[in-house]
């Protein structure tokens, strides 16, 4: 069977990437003596499936996986568990098993959104909060992004479902699909080009709301939905 996990990443883990994190439930889920399944070959792996990967220095509450299991108590069995051995900034917040059907965590991401706040060292403008809501009122947002193959050109405003600003931080709602994933840094770090002003490093602090899927009526889900 299949099933979804949705877990928090905060503190100080936040520096540990995507690959260390996924040895670690690795070795979380060995240690409890959960019944997952494994590949079959010469080298048999945990059948584990990451949703969108987190940049390294980024904070979550909605960071997903999909596990195969041979068998399960009960869901709750699986969390309490899991919670058990779990480290310091990482806790397990809910779990579901999927219908066969479904596709897998990283096949189903289309959009998160996030609430990115600025660093101390980040001198704003009086005006910030309104040439911000300028800058996203555009029709396009045309920029050259870096990719393997060289630069192209990307309309920013077509990955940008939603931005708001609140109090003193920044909501983003964001295309998140494997194609035409889109950081909040870099819509950030676009704007900041448009004010001539110089970012100092590691001017934002990012944190990840919460993790979506498209519906076939096109509306968006988080990958466990609530309820």
């Amino acid at each position: 069977m299949k099933v979804r996990i949705k877990f928090s990443k905060e503190g100080p883990v936040k520096f540990i990437g995507h690959l260390d994190v996924m040895r670690y439930f690795q070795k979380a889920i060995r240690r409890v003596e959960i019944d997952i399944a494994y590949s079959s070959g010469f080298s048999p792996h945990q059948i584990m499936s990451f949703a969108a990967p987190l940049s390294v220095g980024h904070t979550s509450s909605g960071e997903y996986f999909d596990v195969e299991l041979n068998s399960l108590d009960s869901i709750e069995e699986l969390v309490h568990r899991l919670n058990a051995v779990m480290v310091d900034g990482i806790r397990i917040l809910d779990a579901k098993v999927l219908d066969e059907k479904e596709k897998n965590a990283m096949a189903s991401v289309a959009a998160a959104d996030y609430l990115v706040s600025f660093s101390d060292h980040l001198t704003l403008p009086p005006d910030w909060k309104d040439k911000l809501d300028a800058f996203y009122r555009q029709d396009q947002i045309i920029v050259m992004k870096k990719t393997k193959k060289g630069e192209k050109e990307l309309d920013l405003k077509a990955g940008i479902y939603q931005l708001e600003i609140r109090d003193s931080s920044v909501y983003m709602l964001l295309d998140a699909g494997s194609g035409s994933n889109l950081k909040p840094g870099f819509v950030l770090e676009t704007f900041f080009e448009t004010l001539n002003i110089a970012l100092p490093e590691f001017p934002f602090r990012v944190h990840r709301l919460e993790t979506y899927k498209r519906e076939e009526d096109g509306s968006l889900m988080p990958l466990i939905a609530n309820g």
